[in-house]
């Protein structure tokens, strides 16, 4: 006898239903995995060459009883588009008796809705008991199966809105609290982990302001404390916490798979690992519209531990309300994957997306950007386009934390867009802008002179190790270097203003490079072939390489004064910036007769051939650094120019 049935014997119906809502509850557990079962049979008998799917771990945490549903993928073959199971009439039985059970707490219910669900119950059980025979065909699949609302009724439907029902009946029934969770028929030690649930839940339910959610039942069954949470008003966005001794068990379903995911990201943060089935599509809870079923476990080694586990999972179930709408808002602003990224680190740092959401959302920042001079943004421009990804994600964060903050101390949308701006004009001040992607390419080129120059002060032309060293060092920062150019030329790909700093960088490239070429070729000279090297031929190279520096700083200091420059700079700005890029001119000239004395003095002193051809090689490196300098430093000047000239020209306009 079942145990409802000894309950109704015993006394009234009241009394029933919290056992009545626990065994519809694990019905729906079992009809779930029914449907995953049958749908994952149907998949591989219409694709036999895919392997099977493993189910046992959806077969334990459903408690079903019915090692056969386990073996009916291997059992199912198609014929005409029809699905064939033998297993199929015992399968029906078993979902009529689940759905009987599922409606049984609504019996006595005189809500409309309820009543409309016991009706469609009835015809539903009807419809199984007609499915005498082992054959399915695509319509029936489909009406078993299908979660798309718009239609026809189908069984799942059904057993979704039941479920939903089901937990208004749960929280309806309790006559108790505990921390704001609807309890009933729980121990006592059951107290400490719901109230260690809703420590979390708490912690962070302001963030969620007025959508409606997380209202939390929680009761026992067996040897297993259950807590559910209503998240929002989906469907299918459910979240289940079992709680058995030390272990938590989290089944978790989702429409998005990118929202299944970046909660799977939060949960891991806190040590949930997710079982291989977590991150597949729905295996038949819905065959109309697939949705992500994933199961996550916690193994805590005491009760301390148990209890934070709890309370940080609740804490993070909040930034899953509205998720996606914040996704799509921040979409228009950065990229797709920026966008979860802000998402995720907003819920790390416990502000959420709600607050951004009602305070403006994108508006806040186009709004932000228009009242920026349009030095700054032009329509059309996104936000990691102009700032870069980092700069991008770390203003959006502090949107994000600052709209939370200003709504839950209700302050107006108004001076929330004024913070939005004053937060946005920060970043700008502080983003690394064309210049300072020049600068830092600027220093790599001042590093790599710098190491050779050192190099022949310290005499390590004679030493493998060193000059190894020195080639090593050399070529990751012209790797380094490198990479400025790359990023500076994917975003004059897309910003047509980044072009002449692209024809900048690129000149000083070559310079990074030649450079990068000398240190590699000292480190072969190194290996004996610096026969014939006397005082004379040492002292040209040294000043050869001392010149080199010298260029490369004055090219770091001309972009330090070049960026600084504006039609309202002071005269005596514009006079350094000029010095500074003559005296580039000049060391190219030097660099030129210093070259020519080298080579003389190889022909006249070296008379191995390696020695000399790797000798004028290093020298030939070091001069066409010079030489790209010199190009970089007049295409450098063009640039200030021009702009120096355009913001005259719109000042007398």
């Amino acid at each position: 006898m079942e145990k409802t049935d000894v309950v109704a014997a015993l006394g009234p119906s009241k009394l029933l239903q919290p056992a009545r809502i626990k065994a519809a509850l694990a019905a729906n557990d079992r009809i779930k995995f029914a449907l995953t079962a049958l749908q994952a049979a149907a998949a591989h008998a219409a694709d036999s060459a895919s392997p099977p799917l493993d189910l046992r771990h959806d077969y334990a945490a459903a408690r079903v009883d019915a090692p056969w549903m386990l073996a009916m993928q291997d059992k199912a073959w198609t014929e005409n588009g029809t699905l064939h199971l033998s297993d199929l009439p015992r399968l029906a039985a078993r979902l009529d008796d689940d759905i009987a059970l599922m409606a049984r707490p609504l019996d006595d219910s005189a809500d409309a809705a309820h009543r409309d669900q016991r009706e469609r119950t009835r015809r539903w059980r009807g419809w199984l008991a007609a499915l005498d025979t082992d054959k399915l065909d695509a319509d029936k699949l489909a009406a078993l199966t299908s979660g798309r609302r718009g239609g026809d009724d189908t069984f799942h439907i059904l057993v979704m809105d039941l479920h939903k029902s089901l937990n208004q009946l749960a929280a309806d029934l309790s006559d108790e609290t505990v921390d704001g969770a609807h309890v009933w028929q729980i121990d006592e030690s059951d107290r400490e982990r719901v109230g260690a649930f809703m420590r979390g839940l708490n912690r962070t339910r302001g963030l969620k302001f007025d959508h409606p959610g997380l209202d939390t039942a929680a009761t026992r069954d067996g040897p297993v404390l259950l807590i559910q949470n209503d998240i929002g008003t989906n469907d299918v966005h459910v979240l289940v916490v079992k709680v058995e001794g030390l272990a938590i068990t989290l089944t978790y379903s989702d429409l998005h798979e990118r929202r299944f995911n970046f909660f799977r990201d939060l949960l891991a943060d806190i040590g949930a690992k997710w079982s291989d089935i977590g991150s597949r599509r729905s295996a038949g809870l819905n065959l109309g519209s697939d949705y992500i079923v994933g199961n996550a476990r916690f193994d805590c080694p005491d009760l301390a531990a148990l209890d934070t586990a709890l309370e940080g999972l609740a804490a993070r179930i909040v930034f899953l309300i509205d998720w996606n709408r914040a996704r799509k808002r921040l979409n228009g602003l950065v990229a797709k994957s920026l966008s979860v990224e802000v998402l995720r680190e907003a819920a790390r740092r416990e502000v959420g997306h709600m607050g951004f959401l009602l305070a403006g959302a994108e508006r806040l920042v186009f709004d932000a950007m228009e009242a920026l001079s349009p030095d700054h943004f032009h329509i059309g421009d996104q936000l990691d386009t102009v700032l870069g990804a980092a700069e991008a994600r770390e203003f959006l964060v502090e949107t994000l934390a600052l709209s939370a903050q200003a709504m839950l101390a209700g302050q107006t949308k108004s001076l929330i867009a004024d913070q939005v701006r004053l937060l946005l004009s920060r970043h700008v001040s502080r983003h690394r802008d064309e210049f300072a992607l020049l600068a830092e390419h600027a220093a790599y080129c001042h590093a790599l002179a710098e190491g050779i120059r050192d190099a022949l002060a310290y005499g390590q032309e004679s030493d493998p190790d060193a000059t190894q060293k020195l080639a090593d060092r050399a070529k990751a920062w012209e790797r380094k270097a490198d990479h400025l150019v790359i990023s500076l030329r994917e975003q004059a790909g897309v910003n047509p203003r980044r072009l002449p700093f692209l024809r900048l960088i690129e000149c000083a490239d070559d310079a990074a490079d030649a450079l990068e070429e000398a240190a590699f070729v000292l480190s072969l000279i190194s290996e004996n072939h610096f026969v014939g090297w006397n005082d004379a031929l040492r002292a040209v190279l040294r000043r050869l390489a001392d010149k080199v520096l010298e260029a490369a700083q004055d090219h770091v200091k001309a972009i330090a004064v070049a960026r600084t420059l504006s039609e309202g700079s002071l005269a005596e700005d514009h006079d350094e910036f000029l010095d500074v890029c003559w005296r580039v001119v000049n060391a190219e000239r030097s660099c030129d007769a210093l070259t020519r004395e080298a080579r003389r003095l190889f022909a006249r002193h070296v008379s191995d051939a390696a020695s000399i051809t790797l000798g004028n090689d290093f020298a030939g490196a070091l001069e066409t650094t010079t030489d790209a300098l010199l190009r970089t430093g007049y295409t450098m000047r063009g640039l200030v120019f021009t702009r120096v000239g355009a913001e005259r020209e719109g000042g007398q306009a």
